[in-house]
């Protein structure tokens, strides 16, 4: 499969694929995140769950179907791996390492899923930030992420305001530094505090499930797989 695999740019911004659209490749991001949502009739969206260097963008092709009702949005850029549809089912068919690591990853993504909705439900828009910035952290390999408040409240489905309003509790807390659109995160064992339990829930079971395969890594070929990490020091740049 490695062959197969095309090592492509994933520019802030670019849409992978859109709701209804077909499929024809999945995307192993390697220092990319990428945003999985959905937009209501009315064009208001909501983050579902995010896919940074652990993880594999457009599950459907090896699931049983060739279309979503999710978009995929590059919401940090960098690169990540191609793979076209044909490829993928004759490598997934063998039944080997690849697919057990998809299907353990898509197990992981059906709890990142589940708890957001959650999330959504019941935590208040601090606690969702929280749990995005620490998210978000975990799957950047270094460097900030540059994002427009208005994608950010976008991609929670909340307003701007909202947004700034819990970014300035946090800041006044001492968990994380905001100034002029950018935010650092000074305190991550503090802002877990903050965070609703969600955040622990996804990592834990996606730490689980990742620790089970081995030595097999979701992309076998990728020639330098990122480990899940524990919140760091990290900046992020929101505009």
């Amino acid at each position: 499969m490695s062959a197969d695999l095309e090592l492509v740019p994933m520019l802030l911004g670019d849409m992978l694929y859109e709701p209804g659209q077909q499929l024809r490749h999945v995307y192993f991001p390697t220092t990319a995140v990428v945003s999985l949502h959905y937009v209501t009739a009315t064009g208001a969206s909501a983050e579902t769950t995010g896919v940074g260097h652990e993880g594999v963008v457009g599950i459907s092709l090896f699931m049983g179907g060739d279309t979503t009702p999710s978009s995929a949005l590059v919401q940090s850029g960098g690169h990540g791996y191609r793979l076209e549809r044909r490829s993928l089912t004759l490598a997934f068919n063998r039944a080997g390492p690849l697919q057990r690591a998809l299907l353990r990853y898509t197990q992981a993504l059906i709890t990142q899923i589940a708890q957001t909705v959650a999330c959504y439900r019941h935590h208040s828009v601090e606690q969702q930030l929280s749990r995005w910035l620490l998210s978000t952290s975990d799957r950047l390999p270094a460097g900030e992420l540059v994002m427009t408040q208005e994608l950010v409240a976008g991609l929670l489905g909340v307003r701007r305001e909202s947004i700034t309003e819990a970014a300035g509790t946090l800041r006044d807390a001492g968990y994380i530094r905001y100034r002029r659109g950018h935010i650092s995160i000074l305190d991550p064992i503090g802002l877990q505090t903050c965070a609703c339990e969600c955040y622990g829930v996804v990592k834990k079971e996606l730490g689980r499930l990742l620790l089970q395969m081995g030595d097999s890594q979701v992309m076998d070929a990728n020639p330098a797989p990122v480990p899940i990490q524990t919140p760091r020091r990290h900046a992020v740049s929101v505009t």
